[in-house]
């Protein structure tokens, strides 16, 4: 074969792009260079793409304290693991940034990924990182005499929703006889429900730690009504469904690394609650006043599934949306990644 003859087999068109031609009349030995050439170029695409850092979006809470101590500590690097995380005010926050294409991950209330699984199904849990049926409060002003939450019927309430703290507070009202839709509810965002209290355009917040406590430290006269187990909230790790199948080591080598991250917290419990305070910017007592409220540890558990049923059969009763089949939410749980870490925190039936 004369150079003129390869020059047009192989060309070519800027970098990483090769083109053939006159291959169907060329030698058997054109087959064979298309072959190897086209190979070594999915090699080289397929490496460069996994050895992309990992992109997660994290709510700032005390929820993702796992994660916290894994970045601290150099647990993700001494797995391996290139990860880059960027923090935001809310799990409907960091989904909407995995939806939108800026996060690979994202860590989420299990509310969120009900409300979402409405309008998309581009996402799964991979693990539950921490389960608590006391993160989400409601704070009242005394003002207010509101100390019971029938006292809620006809006031302003403040949440979020779409999020656990919306969920909770419809519970909450339907355990105790309160029709939700006598209740005036107020969307807003976290950060805003201090000042809304304080100014008296709200009567009472339904919103997750650690936004009670500042509430009470800087808001004169409020406090939250007593605890309820209506609702346990589990905070989970959503993975885009782009990488299922093709970056599953990564996705062992970030669950290996909460693993260790979640055994640090219950052997070294003083070290962790360093890390949280300085992460969140919060004084002592705020960790003294959290930390018995919730339980870190990995799982993929059934209650995951039936939680996600009960609350989309709520949602869709309510209202909260409309002329919508809920979705199989086997569909949003994928077990693979964890059954290579710990298996036997898995009781998913499928």
């Amino acid at each position: 074969m004369t150079d003129e003859q390869t020059a047009k087999i192989v060309r070519h068109d800027g970098p990483g792009i090769i083109l053939f031609s006159h291959l169907r009349n060329g030698p058997p030995t054109c087959l064979v260079l298309f072959f190897f050439v086209a190979l070594f170029q999915l090699i080289l695409t397929s490496s460069a793409w996994s050895a992309e850092p990992l992109r997660m979006s994290v709510s700032k809470t005390p929820l993702s304290l796992p994660i916290y101590i894994a970045d601290s500590m150099g647990f993700f690097s001494s797995e391996g693991l290139q990860l880059k995380i960027s923090e935001v005010i809310g799990g409907h926050r960091t989904l909407h940034e995995l939806l939108a294409g800026n996060a690979d991950l994202a860590t989420s209330s299990d509310t969120v990924v009900m409300f979402n699984s409405f309008d998309n199904s581009n996402y799964a849990v991979i693990a539950t990182l921490v389960t608590s049926d006391d993160d989400v409060k409601i704070v009242t002003r005394s003002s207010t005499d509101i100390s019971h939450p029938r006292h809620l019927q006809g006031k302003r309430v403040g949440t979020v929703t779409g999020t656990a703290s919306h969920y909770y507070l419809n519970m909450l009202l339907l355990l105790h006889g309160v029709d939700p839709k006598s209740v005036q509810i107020h969307n807003m965002q976290p950060e805003e429900m201090a000042d809304a209290l304080k100014n008296r355009k709200i009567d009472a917040a339904a919103i997750w730690e650690p936004y009670p406590f500042i509430m009470l430290k800087s808001v004169p006269g409020t406090r939250t009504l007593p605890k309820s187990n209506v609702y346990r909230l589990s905070f989970n790790l959503i993975v885009h469904k782009k990488l299922l199948g093709v970056r599953d080591d990564d996705l062992v080598r970030l669950l290996r690394a909460l693993d260790r991250a979640e055994q640090f917290i219950k052997l070294e419990p003083a070290k962790a609650m360093a890390i949280l305070r300085n992460r969140l910017q919060l004084d002592q007592s705020f960790i003294h006043w959290i930390w018995p409220r919730y339980n870190y540890r990995l799982s993929l558990d059934q209650s995951l599934l039936t939680t996600l049923e009960g609350e989309a059969r709520w949602a869709r009763h309510e209202g909260h949306v409309k002329n919508k089949t809920a979705p199989n939410y086997l569909n949003f749980v994928d077990s693979g990644p964890l059954s290579r870490v710990r298996p036997e925190l898995i009781s998913i039936i499928r």
